[in-house]
């Protein structure tokens, strides 16, 4: 795979200087391991290719104090075709994306809403726990007619 097709299938998406979103699309390929985020998100995405009989040390994660302010979540589309709409911070409409199944998605900071545009399995990981209503701020979604869809890069 060439550097060019690698990058191809790891999308960033920012807003100004902000990284919103990670999409890892599911040709994605690499030998050993690869983090796409900053060391900083307190929600890491990696990639991981070891080859047979390659062994990763027993190990315990040791209590370390941390501090979230933003929910951070990936999404594993398992099946189906999912459409994933980014907005900023004021609740902005900025664009589009199309989510097919194998891609991962780490969503960071900004706001986001999805459409099922066939029917879809998604699996999610977050941080906890959960705080309820208070967690998120729910709003209109973008109308149809405004959508702008990226290129899958």
């Amino acid at each position: 795979m060439t550097n060019e097709q690698r990058v191809s299938f790891v999308e960033q998406i920012h807003h100004k200087d902000r990284l919103l979103a990670v999409i890892l699309r599911t040709k994605f390929r690499s030998e050993g391991i690869e983090f796409f985020t900053p060391g900083d998100f307190s929600q890491q995405l990696g990639y991981m290719n070891r080859p047979q009989g390659y062994v990763i040390a027993p190990h315990v994660h040791n209590p370390v104090p941390r501090q979230v302010s933003y929910t951070k979540e990936v999404l594993f589309i398992r099946s189906g075709l999912v459409r994933v709409d980014f907005y900023d911070e004021g609740q902005g409409y900025l664009e589009s994306r199309m989510l097919h199944p194998g891609d991962v998605i780490l969503l960071a900071y900004g706001g986001h809403g999805f459409e099922m545009i066939e029917a879809s399995e998604i699996i999610e990981v977050k941080q906890g726990p959960y705080a309820g209503e208070s967690d998120k701020t729910r709003f209109s979604p973008v109308p149809r007619e405004k959508l702008v869809i990226g290129e899958q890069k």
